[in-house]
Protein backbone atom coordinates (compact mmCIF):
# COMPACT_ATOMS: atom_id res chain seq x y z
CA UNK A 1 0.00 0.00 0.00
CA UNK A 2 1.44 2.91 -0.66
CA UNK A 3 2.66 5.65 1.78
CA UNK A 4 0.86 9.29 1.35
CA UNK A 5 3.32 12.27 2.65
CA UNK A 6 1.43 14.14 5.03
CA UNK A 7 2.09 18.11 4.91
CA UNK A 8 2.32 18.81 9.11
CA UNK A 9 0.91 22.40 10.20
CA UNK A 10 3.14 24.83 10.36
CA UNK A 11 3.96 25.74 14.16
CA UNK A 12 2.17 29.24 15.15
CA UNK A 13 5.26 31.62 16.56
CA UNK A 14 3.70 33.44 19.76
CA UNK A 15 3.93 37.23 19.62
CA UNK A 16 5.18 39.34 22.20
CA UNK A 17 2.45 40.65 24.92
CA UNK A 18 0.55 43.77 23.84
CA UNK A 19 2.03 46.07 26.48
CA UNK A 20 5.57 45.58 25.24
CA UNK A 21 7.17 47.56 22.44
CA UNK A 22 9.70 45.62 20.67
CA UNK A 23 11.49 46.56 18.03
CA UNK A 24 14.04 44.13 15.83
CA UNK A 25 16.18 44.33 12.21
CA UNK A 26 16.04 41.02 10.06
CA UNK A 27 17.80 39.72 6.93
CA UNK A 28 16.29 36.70 6.12
CA UNK A 29 17.04 33.90 3.78
CA UNK A 30 14.43 31.63 1.84
CA UNK A 31 12.54 29.13 3.89
CA UNK A 32 12.21 31.80 6.62
CA UNK A 33 8.46 31.80 7.55
CA UNK A 34 6.19 33.24 10.60
CA UNK A 35 2.60 31.92 10.90
CA UNK A 36 0.11 33.47 13.85
CA UNK A 37 -3.23 31.14 13.49
CA UNK A 38 -5.00 33.23 16.53
CA UNK A 39 -3.21 36.63 14.89
CA UNK A 40 -1.55 38.75 17.71
CA UNK A 41 -2.13 40.82 20.64
CA UNK A 42 -0.24 43.98 19.41
CA UNK A 43 0.18 45.76 15.76
CA UNK A 44 2.95 44.56 13.81
CA UNK A 45 4.93 47.44 11.48
CA UNK A 46 7.28 46.38 8.97
CA UNK A 47 9.66 48.06 7.13
CA UNK A 48 11.79 46.47 4.55
CA UNK A 49 15.32 47.43 3.30
CA UNK A 50 16.17 45.22 0.68
CA UNK A 51 14.98 41.50 -1.21
CA UNK A 52 11.31 41.00 -0.94
CA UNK A 53 8.74 39.66 1.07
CA UNK A 54 4.92 38.23 1.50
CA UNK A 55 2.67 39.07 4.17
CA UNK A 56 -0.91 37.61 4.40
CA UNK A 57 -3.77 38.68 6.92
CA UNK A 58 -7.18 37.16 6.72
CA UNK A 59 -8.01 37.27 3.11
CA UNK A 60 -5.68 40.56 2.45
CA UNK A 61 -2.02 39.69 1.09
CA UNK A 62 0.37 42.14 -0.44
CA UNK A 63 4.46 41.79 -1.36
CA UNK A 64 6.72 43.86 -0.22
CA UNK A 65 10.25 45.36 -1.25
CA UNK A 66 12.55 47.90 -0.58
CA UNK A 67 10.84 51.38 0.27
CA UNK A 68 7.43 49.58 1.31
CA UNK A 69 6.08 49.61 4.85
CA UNK A 70 3.30 47.08 5.46
CA UNK A 71 1.50 46.97 9.04
CA UNK A 72 -1.18 44.35 10.32
CA UNK A 73 -3.72 44.99 13.14
CA UNK A 74 -4.29 42.84 16.39
CA UNK A 75 -6.35 39.49 16.60
CA UNK A 76 -6.18 38.20 12.59
CA UNK A 77 -4.79 34.99 11.61
CA UNK A 78 -1.50 36.11 9.86
CA UNK A 79 1.35 34.59 8.29
CA UNK A 80 4.45 36.50 6.41
CA UNK A 81 7.67 34.73 4.78
CA UNK A 82 10.45 35.68 2.18
CA UNK A 83 8.32 36.28 -1.40
CA UNK A 84 9.01 33.73 -3.48
CA UNK A 85 12.00 34.26 -6.07
CA UNK A 86 13.63 36.39 -3.41
CA UNK A 87 17.13 36.08 -2.30
CA UNK A 88 16.49 37.66 1.02
CA UNK A 89 14.04 39.59 3.12
CA UNK A 90 15.86 42.81 5.13
CA UNK A 91 13.86 44.15 7.26
CA UNK A 92 12.94 46.45 10.49
CA UNK A 93 9.84 45.22 12.27
CA UNK A 94 8.08 46.76 15.52
CA UNK A 95 5.53 44.93 17.85
CA UNK A 96 3.55 47.77 19.57
CA UNK A 97 0.47 48.86 20.59
CA UNK A 98 -0.79 51.50 18.07
CA UNK A 99 -1.73 55.32 18.20
CA UNK A 100 -5.17 56.38 17.61
CA UNK A 101 -4.20 59.01 15.11
CA UNK A 102 -1.93 56.39 13.49
CA UNK A 103 -5.14 54.11 12.27
CA UNK A 104 -6.90 57.56 10.54
CA UNK A 105 -3.34 57.94 8.42
CA UNK A 106 -3.21 54.37 7.53
CA UNK A 107 -6.98 54.31 6.14
CA UNK A 108 -6.02 54.99 2.83
CA UNK A 109 -3.42 52.22 2.71
CA UNK A 110 -6.19 49.46 3.65
CA UNK A 111 -6.42 45.85 1.89
CA UNK A 112 -8.60 44.55 3.66
CA UNK A 113 -8.51 42.40 7.31
CA UNK A 114 -6.87 45.06 9.12
CA UNK A 115 -3.94 44.97 6.60
CA UNK A 116 -1.78 48.07 5.42
CA UNK A 117 0.47 48.55 2.52
CA UNK A 118 2.24 52.03 2.48
CA UNK A 119 3.88 52.00 -0.96
CA UNK A 120 5.63 53.46 -3.04
CA UNK A 121 7.23 55.58 -0.25
CA UNK A 122 9.73 58.39 -2.10
CA UNK A 123 13.53 57.66 -2.43
CA UNK A 124 14.00 61.24 -0.60
CA UNK A 125 11.97 59.86 2.65
CA UNK A 126 13.69 56.54 2.79
CA UNK A 127 16.83 57.51 4.49
CA UNK A 128 14.70 59.14 7.37
CA UNK A 129 12.42 56.09 7.44
CA UNK A 130 15.48 54.22 7.99
CA UNK A 131 17.02 56.67 10.73
CA UNK A 132 14.17 56.86 12.68
CA UNK A 133 14.40 52.70 13.00
CA UNK A 134 17.81 52.49 13.90
CA UNK A 135 16.24 55.45 16.49
CA UNK A 136 13.81 53.50 17.86
CA UNK A 137 16.17 50.35 18.27
CA UNK A 138 18.70 52.72 20.36
CA UNK A 139 15.85 54.32 22.02
CA UNK A 140 14.46 51.28 22.88
CA UNK A 141 17.78 50.17 24.75
CA UNK A 142 17.88 53.17 27.01
CA UNK A 143 17.86 52.52 30.68
CA UNK A 144 16.97 56.33 31.76
CA UNK A 145 20.52 56.42 33.18
CA UNK A 146 22.61 59.34 31.19
CA UNK A 147 21.74 59.99 28.00
CA UNK A 148 19.95 57.43 25.59
CA UNK A 149 22.87 55.81 23.17
CA UNK A 150 23.22 57.03 19.94
CA UNK A 151 21.73 54.92 16.83
CA UNK A 152 24.18 52.89 14.96
CA UNK A 153 24.74 52.51 11.15
CA UNK A 154 23.46 49.89 9.10
CA UNK A 155 27.05 48.16 8.67
CA UNK A 156 27.43 47.96 12.62
CA UNK A 157 23.82 45.98 12.98
CA UNK A 158 24.96 43.76 9.89
CA UNK A 159 27.28 42.79 11.84
CA UNK A 160 25.87 41.70 14.85
CA UNK A 161 24.11 38.15 15.35
CA UNK A 162 20.45 38.07 15.41
CA UNK A 163 19.50 38.76 19.13
CA UNK A 164 21.87 41.43 18.91
CA UNK A 165 19.80 43.18 16.54
CA UNK A 166 16.45 43.00 18.42
CA UNK A 167 15.10 44.87 22.01
CA UNK A 168 12.64 45.38 24.08
CA UNK A 169 11.99 48.89 25.68
CA UNK A 170 10.90 48.03 29.02
CA UNK A 171 10.90 51.94 30.82
CA UNK A 172 8.66 54.34 30.23
CA UNK A 173 10.80 56.47 28.70
CA UNK A 174 12.49 53.75 26.55
CA UNK A 175 8.83 53.08 25.36
CA UNK A 176 7.77 56.86 24.52
CA UNK A 177 10.97 57.51 22.88
CA UNK A 178 10.50 54.61 20.76
CA UNK A 179 6.54 55.41 20.15
CA UNK A 180 7.85 58.68 19.02
CA UNK A 181 10.29 57.65 16.41
CA UNK A 182 7.83 55.00 15.36
CA UNK A 183 5.14 57.62 14.58
CA UNK A 184 7.29 59.76 13.13
CA UNK A 185 8.11 56.81 10.33
CA UNK A 186 4.16 56.41 10.26
CA UNK A 187 3.31 59.74 9.51
CA UNK A 188 6.16 60.68 6.99
CA UNK A 189 5.80 57.07 5.16
CA UNK A 190 1.18 57.77 4.79
CA UNK A 191 2.27 61.42 4.18
CA UNK A 192 4.21 61.02 0.96
CA UNK A 193 3.07 57.91 -0.37
CA UNK A 194 0.85 57.25 -3.10
CA UNK A 195 -2.17 55.70 -1.72
CA UNK A 196 -6.05 55.81 -2.51
CA UNK A 197 -6.64 57.97 -5.20
CA UNK A 198 -7.97 61.68 -3.80
CA UNK A 199 -11.53 61.77 -4.76
CA UNK A 200 -11.39 65.66 -5.34
CA UNK A 201 -10.26 64.58 -8.67
CA UNK A 202 -6.65 66.73 -8.50
CA UNK A 203 -3.73 65.92 -10.29
CA UNK A 204 -1.42 64.73 -7.69
CA UNK A 205 1.25 66.96 -8.56
CA UNK A 206 -1.29 70.05 -7.99
CA UNK A 207 -1.82 68.67 -5.10
CA UNK A 208 1.80 68.50 -4.41
CA UNK A 209 2.30 72.35 -5.12
CA UNK A 210 -0.61 73.58 -2.75
CA UNK A 211 1.27 71.18 0.11
CA UNK A 212 4.65 73.60 -0.70
CA UNK A 213 2.53 76.38 -0.79
CA UNK A 214 0.88 75.71 2.64
CA UNK A 215 4.22 74.06 3.93
CA UNK A 216 6.12 77.31 3.99
CA UNK A 217 4.38 80.72 2.53
CA UNK A 218 6.99 82.88 2.97
CA UNK A 219 9.51 81.07 0.84
CA UNK A 220 10.56 82.92 -2.30
CA UNK A 221 8.08 80.77 -4.52
CA UNK A 222 8.29 81.33 -8.06
CA UNK A 223 6.19 79.52 -10.85
CA UNK A 224 9.52 78.21 -12.06
CA UNK A 225 10.45 76.25 -8.55
CA UNK A 226 7.02 74.96 -7.88
CA UNK A 227 6.80 73.66 -11.69
CA UNK A 228 10.80 71.95 -10.59
CA UNK A 229 9.14 70.70 -7.34
CA UNK A 230 6.71 68.56 -9.03
CA UNK A 231 8.82 68.07 -12.32
CA UNK A 232 6.78 69.68 -14.67
CA UNK A 233 7.39 72.59 -17.08
CA UNK A 234 6.39 76.11 -15.62
CA UNK A 235 3.95 76.64 -18.56
CA UNK A 236 2.57 72.90 -17.93
CA UNK A 237 2.40 73.33 -14.53
CA UNK A 238 0.65 76.99 -14.01
CA UNK A 239 -1.74 75.81 -17.14
CA UNK A 240 -2.71 72.54 -14.65
CA UNK A 241 -2.87 74.46 -11.48
CA UNK A 242 -5.14 77.09 -12.68
CA UNK A 243 -7.32 74.87 -14.74
CA UNK A 244 -8.22 72.52 -11.89
CA UNK A 245 -8.15 75.05 -8.83
CA UNK A 246 -9.70 78.23 -10.45
CA UNK A 247 -6.47 80.45 -9.46
CA UNK A 248 -3.06 80.98 -10.67
CA UNK A 249 -0.28 79.56 -8.53
CA UNK A 250 1.02 83.44 -7.54
CA UNK A 251 -2.50 84.14 -6.84
CA UNK A 252 -3.01 80.99 -4.79
CA UNK A 253 0.96 81.75 -3.24
CA UNK A 254 -0.80 85.55 -2.12
CA UNK A 255 -3.45 83.98 -0.37
CA UNK A 256 -1.67 81.37 1.43
CA UNK A 257 0.95 84.29 2.42
CA UNK A 258 -2.10 86.57 3.83
CA UNK A 259 -3.41 83.55 5.47
CA UNK A 260 -0.26 83.06 7.14
CA UNK A 261 0.23 87.10 8.13
CA UNK A 262 -2.99 86.70 9.30
CA UNK A 263 -2.41 84.15 11.78
CA UNK A 264 1.26 85.54 12.92
CA UNK A 265 -1.01 88.86 14.10
CA UNK A 266 -3.27 86.48 15.55
CA UNK A 267 -0.79 84.88 17.37
CA UNK A 268 2.20 86.96 18.30
CA UNK A 269 3.31 90.50 19.18
CA UNK A 270 5.55 90.49 16.42
CA UNK A 271 5.68 93.84 14.90
CA UNK A 272 3.75 94.64 11.44
CA UNK A 273 6.97 94.86 9.40
CA UNK A 274 8.48 91.58 10.92
CA UNK A 275 4.75 89.86 10.09
CA UNK A 276 5.34 90.87 6.43
CA UNK A 277 8.59 89.80 5.75
CA UNK A 278 7.85 86.43 7.89
CA UNK A 279 4.94 86.07 5.53
CA UNK A 280 7.13 86.71 2.36
CA UNK A 281 6.58 90.03 1.66
CA UNK A 282 9.24 92.47 0.79
CA UNK A 283 7.50 96.03 0.56
CA UNK A 284 5.56 96.18 3.81
CA UNK A 285 3.37 99.44 1.67
CA UNK A 286 2.13 96.21 -0.81
CA UNK A 287 1.71 94.53 2.62
CA UNK A 288 -0.61 96.73 4.04
CA UNK A 289 -2.16 97.48 0.90
CA UNK A 290 -3.37 93.66 0.38
CA UNK A 291 -3.68 92.65 3.58
CA UNK A 292 -6.88 95.23 3.67
CA UNK A 293 -7.77 94.46 0.59
CA UNK A 294 -8.35 90.43 1.82
CA UNK A 295 -9.72 91.46 5.59
CA UNK A 296 -11.26 94.81 5.40
CA UNK A 297 -8.63 96.54 7.86
CA UNK A 298 -5.09 96.90 7.87
CA UNK A 299 -3.13 94.52 9.57
CA UNK A 300 -2.61 96.38 12.98
CA UNK A 301 -6.73 97.51 12.90
CA UNK A 302 -7.04 93.78 12.50
CA UNK A 303 -5.14 93.04 15.07
CA UNK A 304 -6.16 95.43 17.57
CA UNK A 305 -9.88 94.33 16.96
CA UNK A 306 -9.36 90.96 17.79
CA UNK A 307 -7.93 91.86 20.89
CA UNK A 308 -10.68 94.24 21.69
Amino acid sequence: MPVRAVQLPEPAVPSPPPGLVTVGRFDQRPGYSISRPGGADSWLFVWTTGGGGRLAQGAAETEAGAGDLVVLGPDLPHHYAVAPGARHWAFWWVHCQARPTWTEWLRPYALGDRLYAVTPVPDGVRGRLDSAFRRMLADARWTGAGAPPEERAEEELDGEPEDGRVAVAHGTAARELTLCSLESAVLLATATARGEPDRSGLDGRIRQAEALIAADPGAPHTVESLATGVSLSPSRFAHLFTQQLGLSPMRALLAARLLHAARLLEATDLPVERVAAASGFSSPFHFNRVFRQRYGAPPGAYRAGLRR
